[in-house]
């Protein structure tokens, strides 16, 4: 007996979807399987002296609304505090050794230090990073980093994501006429903010697609300076901010936190500046979650 026209369209459709399971191919009309592929984000850590205790709250944000930061790069203080959150990917970790820092930490003056260009030798800083970090070079910490320094000969940025991480930070925060000159395998470098004060660029290099730049803002007292430390430090400041809106714009989200007149040396105010950092980063999330989710990539499922 022949079967009947309807009884042999239905045996061939039920033939061509098996066909179709069977080689692969998605059934006609079903839509394919998508997932989300967050861009990476990078962290750009200013300088600032003390004043970049703010960048602590910043992260400790990003940190708490689950915003993954996958680079950091960072200039003067910024690539001390950098270092230190880089070290383990943790802003409790960051925290802790921040706080704990003193100014006799880090300014080791000497009379002697004049005559090889600066009042500290940042010797101190050195030992101090060597002690408190996990990780003694830049390779094995837990997040790809960057410390900005600056040729003194050549007058280029170098961009430090290789070898000893204390080394890297103490030539970024070289501050010119304060810090004597570091000199790394033949070459002397000083800070990174005289050319790069806001690390955005540096940050993409290590593969950020979303750079958040964090911009602490000058301390520029109207009273005129008598004081060689601060003049050689008030100098480079307003050199570094006139250069620092300009790099910011590279940057895809800008955090300014407002910390107010405190002097670069002045580590009692840790406290404030850190909840400064956070009242900053807190008011910028919806741009930040903006322009990640612009920058968002949909790609079909494995």
């Amino acid at each position: 007996m022949r079967a009947s026209p309807p009884l042999r369209r239905r045996t061939f459709c039920t033939m061509t979807t098996l066909a179709l399971a069977l080689s692969g191919c998605p059934h006609p009309g079903v839509p394919k399987a998508t997932k989300d592929v967050l861009p990476r984000v990078g962290i750009a850590l200013g300088g600032g002296g003390a004043r970049g205790f703010a960048e602590i709250g910043v992260l400790r944000v990003l940190e708490q609304e689950r915003i993954p930061v996958a680079a950091v790069a960072g200039t003067s203080v910024g690539a001390l505090v950098g270092a230190l959150y880089a070290d383990t990917g943790r802003v409790l970790d960051a925290e802790f050794h921040a706080v704990a820092l003193r100014e006799a930490d880090i300014f080791d003056y000497a009379i002697s230090s004049v005559l090889s260009g600066g009042l500290i030798k940042g010797e101190l800083l050195e030992e101090f990073l060597r002690t408190r970090l996990r990780n003694p070079s830049i390779e094995q910490m837990a997040l790809p980093f960057a410390a900005v320094a600056v040729d003194l000969r050549t007058g280029q940025p170098m961009i430090f994501t290789r070898g000893p991480v204390a080394s890297a930070v103490h030539a970024s925060a070289a501050i010119p006429g304060v810090f004597v000159p570091v000199t790394i395998d033949g070459k002397t470098y000083v800070d990174g903010g005289v050319v790069d004060p806001v690390p955005a660029d540096a940050a993409r290099q290590l593969g950020a697609e979303v750079v958040i730049a964090v911009a602490i803002p000058p301390d520029i007292p109207q009273e005129t300076p008598t004081n060689p430390l601060v003049i050689a430090y008030r100098a480079v400041t307003i050199m570094a901010s006139l250069i620092g809106d300009l790099r910011a714009r590279e940057a895809d989200v800008v955090i300014r936190p407002e910390v107010g007149n405190v002097s670069f040396d002045d580590f009692a105010q840790k406290k404030r500046l850190i909840e400064a950092g956070e009242a900053a980063a807190r008011a910028s999330l919806p741009e930040i979650r903006k322009v990640i989710l612009e920058k968002t990539r949909h790609e079909p499922a494995s």
